[in-house]
């Protein structure tokens, strides 16, 4: 049961004389005021280097402190996140609370050594009111093959979420520079014809940016296992199924995507792949973006923020909008995924965790409708007020979060600084003005947002062969780069046909008939025909 502060007054008159007392009711037992003061630091790991989050200075954490008895004191890794984590691992030295990538293989590993408890047990043992406010498809989509949940995600949709509310959001859009696909007419770029026109008369027009190459086409980093926005973007685009007939649909053959793939390998014979975006990393395409050096890009536009507000605040013209992207021949829109019940990232409670019950008290705070408008809103009236029903940040506030980010987690800490157990529809409930180069972006995928959740592999489900799939991964990643950069349209066709030959020997299609089994079992758990 959620620890809650009851107030018990008890008035007995003896001549003048009244006694009151206060108590705290938890689990049926009665807590003294020096038992109930008792605040516990529970280590947080988040494993992402990039992370360096602090707790205690700014409004929102230490409201959370004051209502859990619960600080924080978060570690990350310096460097590579799995050597970290690993070493933690072998160790035995998690910390109290860990948050890590839904798709890391460490997620299962710390659940099977038996490294993390069940919330189910901690919530059992010491909180009901978790299943109060713990979402029940989140639950359902992560029990363990054992019956148990050892995790919780952050940031996930469930189909029906789509069916409520008409303004979420996907992150893949397609981006142009606003004042060079001006200057160029504005054009339809969702034909092969459009878009080769659209970037050769940009090259021609904006040769360079500030002296330096303008980077025609951009994309995702290329890793070993291919590159998102010549993959699942450009595939999401271009409305190519993920199922036909009941079954996984093989979406890399596809005629409509190999088509699209065959066009750009022809843009870059001509020069309009530049070498770049088949060798940058991260760090490197950031710093493009921030200096508008690509002119459109298939990309994730919660990615480009940072370099957008800078943007906007050195040359508003020169920000990047998004705008109808690749197209089929059919004309049809696109089906750009939001994320399902996998979600973004998961946490765990470690066995070597000093004070549990605590820590599940803690995570239902989070998760709850309080924590939810804490981590996201403040504190009404100092962050934001209520007027007539709807909540307004205060104009303050909301000039800090739009000009100095870092500034505003310093002082105020919410718009979901800690996120690790973000609720998206939170935002879409008391949704609030953004600015119109953030706003632009967002809701021109409206339309076009689809659920794909039912594909997804549940990260505590085991794959069967899963060096099969590892092995099928990192062939798609060595083949994409060599379809791209062929030197002719008979060598992609080669390139293709060897590939659907190799693939088959490795086991793709025992891989797509598992893939067919987990979409029904996903289905089911998300009450989907």
């Amino acid at each position: 049961m959620k620890l809650e502060k009851v107030v018990v007054i008890t008035a007995v008159i003896v001549g003048t004389l009244a006694v009151a007392a206060c108590v705290w009711l938890n689990m049926g037992e009665q807590k003294t005021d020096a038992e109930q003061n008792e605040s516990t630091t529970l280590d947080w790991y988040v494993n992402f280097s990039w992370f360096h989050g602090n707790w205690g200075e700014n409004l929102v954490s230490k409201a959370i402190t004051d209502q859990t008895d619960v600080s924080v004191r978060f570690s990350s890794p310096s460097g590579n996140e799995s050597e970290k984590l690993d070493a933690l691992i072998n160790a035995n030295a998690l910390p109290d609370l860990i948050t890590l990538g839904c798709w890391e293989p460490q997620v299962q590993e710390m659940i099977d050594k038996n490294m993390v408890y069940a919330y189910n047990e901690l919530a059992g043992k010491y909180d009901s009111q978790f299943w109060e406010v713990a979402d029940e498809k989140a639950l359902k989509w992560y029990t363990n093959e054992d019956g148990n949940v050892y995790c919780y995600p952050n940031s996930f949709y469930t189909p029906q979420d789509l069916e409520t509310y008409h303004n979420i959001s996907s992150n893949e859009t397609f981006l142009v520079r606003k004042d060079i696909y001006e200057a160029i007419g504005s054009p339809d770029m969702s034909t092969q014809e459009g878009f080769e026109a659209a970037v050769k008369k940009a090259v021609e027009l904006y040769p360079q940016v500030d002296g330096r190459p303008l980077i025609p086409i951009g994309a995702h980093v290329f890793d070993n296992m291919g590159c998102v926005s010549f993959d699942k973007y450009l595939m999401d685009f271009l409305a190519v199924p993920m199922e036909k007939d009941g079954e996984i649909y093989d979406r890399y053959t596809d005629p409509e995507y190999l088509s699209w793939l065959k066009f750009f390998r022809r843009l870059g014979e001509e020069g309009y792949l530049a070498p770049d975006i088949f060798v940058d990393t991260r760090t490197q395409m950031d710093e493009k973006i921030g200096q508008g050096r690509y002119f459109c890009m298939m990309y994730q536009y919660t990615d480009i923020l940072d370099q957008q507000k800078s943007l906007a605040a050195e040359n508003p013209e020169r920000i990047y909008i998004a705008v109808d992207g690749p197209g089929n021949s059919r004309g049809e829109d696109p089906r750009l995924s939001v994320n399902g019940m996998n979600g973004w990232t998961v946490t765990l409670i470690s066995r070597k965790c000093k004070d549990p019950e605590k820590a599940i008290k803690f995570v239902e705070y989070l998760i709850s409708e309080k924590g939810q408008m804490e981590t996201y809103l403040g504190t009404e009236g100092v962050t934001y007020e209520v007027v007539d029903g709807k909540v307004v940040l205060n104009p303050e506030v909301q000039e800090l979060l739009n000009t100095d980010r870092k500034a505003y987690d310093e002082k105020y800490g919410a718009d979901y600084c800690y996120w690790m157990f973000q609720d998206l529809t939170m935002p879409l409930k008391y949704p609030q003005e953004t600015p119109d180069y953030v706003s632009q972006l967002k809701e021109w995928s409206w339309p076009y947002a689809a659920y794909a959740g039912q594909y997804d592999y549940q990260p505590t489900q085991k794959i069967k062969d899963s060096a099969m799939y590892d092995e099928l991964n990192q062939l798609w990643g060595e083949t994409l780069p060599s379809l791209l950069l062929a030197d002719s349209d008979e060598e992609f066709d080669r390139i293709v046909s060897e590939a659907v030959v190799q693939r088959e020997k490795m086991g793709f299609s025992k891989v797509q008939a598992e893939k067919t089994e987990n979409m029904k079992r996903a289905k089911e758990k998300l009450d989907m025909r």
